[in-house]
């Protein structure tokens, strides 16, 4: 076949994940290629949630694209959880001496883009077809269809940075994968809109009529959220309507400081817990949504993925630089500690301030009592605290 070429790490996907992998191998000298089967302005397109964990930033640090994110970003010492309008704030750096940082995952991405395009590195958009072969052996290569012409990409290894959807883990045998999933009986609704936000900091709120989520992308951007029946469609919620719910959900002193507009983005994501384990197959490596779902109660999507990406770049540094298959050996087990720490805890915030079809009066005490113990005891506030702003990687 002609149109051969060959790398050191071949990674598909271009998201943060892919991306964010193939600036820290590049740092490091270790060449590779990613495969994405859109554009690049489709992937800049997608909206995403952006509090980044404190092992996120220092994973952003270590890949050179943090110069922006610390010019930009939004510096959160806490958060704050109003539960049928009795509020408590998690104070972060009283109880574990950190933060998190709010910055756009799209944002996140752009740089890496840009810094991608600065050293040269090959990232090839709107690959067609991608197909992964012979991974089961010690000379895996992936196949692509580019402008018409076929493709062929030999490697060392794979990372499937391809998401839920993506081809990396559908090429794992069947009787290899276990999975475990959860799915929840609603969706958050998003409104993105240029207004101020109405608290420098996050704001969860559980109410009868549902969760509802006030953040923000800057000081002049706002993203909302509210909990919805999966029935519903982005068409049945015009702006006011929104807008209306949201005031009904939030405190009074809280609707005062509320300022409306209309929506730049509205849309309707459904919430799933899932896990694909083992996250290594031979020369595959799966990392982010290819391998595990969080509901983003937590927060911790990106920055699982973000762990993923930090850990395999460790392992394929520790291969190439001291001929070491530790790091390679140990990525799947030294993933699935944080994947499921991870996991539990966006069960355990999405079980806290959502109202579930199913719960009867004892759920709905069980609720509150879980609320009082993070508003009267400083282990559940440090314990909250901790997961939050993120575990080591």
């Amino acid at each position: 076949m002609k149109n051969v070429t060959k790398t050191n790490v071949a990674i598909i996907g271009a998201g943060p994940s892919g991306l964010l992998l193939g600036q820290l191998l590049y740092q490091n000298g270790i060449d590779n290629v990613i495969l994405e089967r859109k554009s690049s302005e489709y992937v800049l397109s997608r909206i995403r949630a952006g509090v980044l964990e404190h092992t996120t930033v220092k994973g952003l640090e270590k890949a050179c694209v943090a110069e922006r994110m610390h010019r930009e970003g939004l510096v959160h010492h806490g958060v704050e959880l109003v539960f049928d309008h009795q509020n408590v704030r998690i104070d972060f750096e009283k109880e574990i001496g950190k933060h998190v940082v709010v910055y756009g995952q799209t944002e996140v991405t752009r740089d890496l883009m840009d810094a991608r395009i600065t050293t040269g590195g090959t990232t090839i958009y709107e690959a067609d077809d991608v197909a992964l072969h012979d991974i089961d052996t010690i000379s895996p290569y992936v196949t692509y269809v580019k402008n018409g012409e076929q493709h062929r990409l030999d490697c060392d290894f794979i990372a499937g940075c391809d998401g839920f959807h993506g081809v990396s883990r559908k090429s794992i045998p069947a009787d290899i994968l276990k999975t475990y999933e959860r799915i929840y009986p609603f969706g958050w609704l998003g409104l993105l809109s240029d207004t101020p936000p109405i608290s420098e900091e996050l704001i969860y709120v559980k109410h009868d009529n549902g969760f509802a989520l006030c953040s923000q992308r800057s000081t002049t951007r706002s993203r909302y959220y509210l909990q919805v029946p999966l029935s519903d469609k982005v068409e049945d919620w015009s702006d006011e309507r929104f807008w209306q719910e949201l005031k009904n959900r939030l405190p009074p002193e809280m609707v005062n400081k509320l300022v409306t507009g209309p929506s730049l983005e509205k849309s309707i994501a459904p919430l799933r817990s899932f896990v694909s384990e083992p996250m290594r197959y031979s020369t595959l490596f799966l990392a982010g949504d290819a391998a595990h779902i969080v509901p983003p109660t937590g927060a911790k999507g990106l920055n699982l993925a973000a762990g993923d990406v930090q850990c395999l770049a460790d392992a394929f540094m520790d291969y190439y630089k001291n001929n070491s298959q530790f790091g390679i050996d140990s990525y799947s087990e030294r993933c699935m500690k944080r994947v499921w720490a991870a996991e539990r805890f966006s069960w355990y915030m999405t079980r806290l301030l959502h109202t579930f079809p199913e719960n009867d009066d004892f759920d709905e005490k069980m609720q509150q009592a879980e609320f009082n113990q993070l508003k009267l005891t400083s282990h559940a506030s440090k314990a909250l605290a901790e997961n939050y702003v993120g575990l080591p990687y």
